[in-house]
């Protein structure tokens, strides 16, 4: 679980850039096509065609040189992107600089960079693709025009057009990877709640099987004592009948054993289902013994009180609510739960310093971290209220429930989760659970 809130190193595949790089390759030529002999300008044509076709031998060299299904290690990739905004940058010298308005195809490598490459990278490539664009106010080809009406434009424009370049690798750049590594964090967030919820309903299989196999070795074990037994009468004072009588009291022993299972139903049966009073006993008894108080309230009355599935993300999804309560309360956690004939609703609330105000509008999120208390922090370093509350909330949502947080009004404090679930989403079978 530590080892997946690290992201992978990040990549990005040879493939990916060389076919992109043929897009470029053929655009580049068209657009001087269509300039030449479309709109009939005069430009350094062939000095043009160079320069593509020396990118053109690079990207061939490339295929070559790697495997396509390759991923590039970072430093390589920037060194191929800064390649592209070279180029770009050489065409442009020859075909009116930035008053060209392809310009703004420098932000293409840089946005690459934003989505696939560590920021490291893309700050360098920005800044290497904005020093090309600033050179280029001052060195330039004049821009191909008609020779009739030649276009004169003020530096004024010139320097908007720059700053709008600026501006535009900048903020764009920042919004790709922002947008990019929510997306990264939330898929490993899904990874690792994946992982938790088979490993609960592995667990639960075992105490299954573990019930089952009680039921099963009960006839076979009944047998041997009984044949043991008999062994020992028949054999008497032989030498022998102190083995006979070996075999007789460890096949009760593991008769005993057997006996503890049993007290598991087999699955398909009770074992499956559990009382909300005792699913909640279950998910709060592990944390009874850490020095603070934790008070279970129910209804008196337990007529109707519903049944549900031993669901693993319930015990998962609530032990984990239980535990951040029982982490930042001061002296006292309450566990209250409540039933109607529509809804099962299960409150945790905690008298510590609650939500901070700055991560309670984004609380499910993955990765938003609190403060934990400092009998914690001297146990971990984690800050908590991240992975793991997401983890919880997401299990709790995909057996039905749906989760409200809230501080508690002031002067009282702490913080309060209720999660309510449709009563028949809450006692539906759990094969038949989504």
């Amino acid at each position: 679980m530590t080892a997946l809130q690290h992201h992978p190193r990040r990549s990005v595949r040879l493939d990916t850039l060389v076919r992109l790089r043929w897009l470029a390759i053929f655009g580049q030529i068209a657009a001087l096509l269509v300039v030449t002999d479309g709109l009939d300008f005069q430009l350094p044509f062939w000095r043009c065609m160079a320069v593509i076709g020396i990118y053109a031998v690079f990207n061939i060299s490339l295929r070559l040189r790697f495997r396509g299904n390759e991923r590039l290690a970072p430093e390589l990739a920037a060194w191929f992107l800064a390649v592209d905004i070279a180029e770009l940058a050489v065409l442009l010298f020859l075909t009116g600089g930035l008053e060209n308005p392809f310009a703004f195809l420098f932000l293409g490598p840089v946005l690459i960079s934003a989505t696939a490459l560590p920021p490291r990278m893309t700050l360098v490539l920005g800044a290497f693709a904005v020093t090309c664009a600033t050179l280029l106010v001052f060195a330039h080809y004049p821009l191909p025009w008609s020779s009739d009406d030649p276009l004169e434009l003020p530096s004024i424009y010139m320097l908007g057009v720059w700053l709008s370049i600026l501006l535009a690798i900048g903020y764009i750049s920042i919004y790709a990877w922002q947008i990019t590594e929510e997306a990264r964090q939330l898929a490993d967030a899904l990874v690792a709640t994946e992982l938790v919820l088979a490993r609960e309903q592995h667990l639960s299989q075992l105490d299954g099987l573990a019930a089952a196999a009680a039921h099963e070795l009960g006839t076979p074990l009944s047998t041997i004592s009984l044949v043991s037994k008999e062994l020992e009468l028949a054999l008497g004072a032989s030498e022998h009948a102190g083995d006979a009588r070996i075999l007789r009291e460890q096949a009760q022993r593991c008769r005993e054993i057997l006996g503890k299972l049993t007290a598991l139903p087999a699955p398909g049966e009770p074992f499956e289902l559990m009382k909300l009073s005792a699913l909640i006993e279950e998910v709060v008894s592990p944390h009874r013994n850490f020095g603070i108080a934790i008070e279970v309230k129910r209804p008196t009355d337990p007529h109707d009180e519903p049944v549900g599935a031993r669901n693993p993300a319930i015990l998962y999804g609530l032990g984990n609510l239980l535990e951040n309560a029982v982490d930042f309360a001061r002296e006292r956690v309450d566990v209250v739960a409540e039933w109607t004939e529509d809804q099962v609703k299960v409150t945790i609330s905690d008298d510590g310093p609650g939500f901070p105000p700055e991560v309670i509008g984004r609380m499910g999120e993955p990765y938003v971290k609190g403060t934990r208390p400092q009998r914690k922090q001297a146990a971990s370093e984690s800050t908590g209220l991240g992975l793991g509350f997401f983890i919880a909330k997401t299990l709790l949502e995909r057996s039905g429930g749906h989760l409200a947080i809230e501080n508690r009004v002031f002067p009282q404090r702490g913080a309060v989760i209720r999660v309510t679930w449709p009563r028949t989403e809450f006692e539906r079978p759990l094969s038949e659970a989504a």
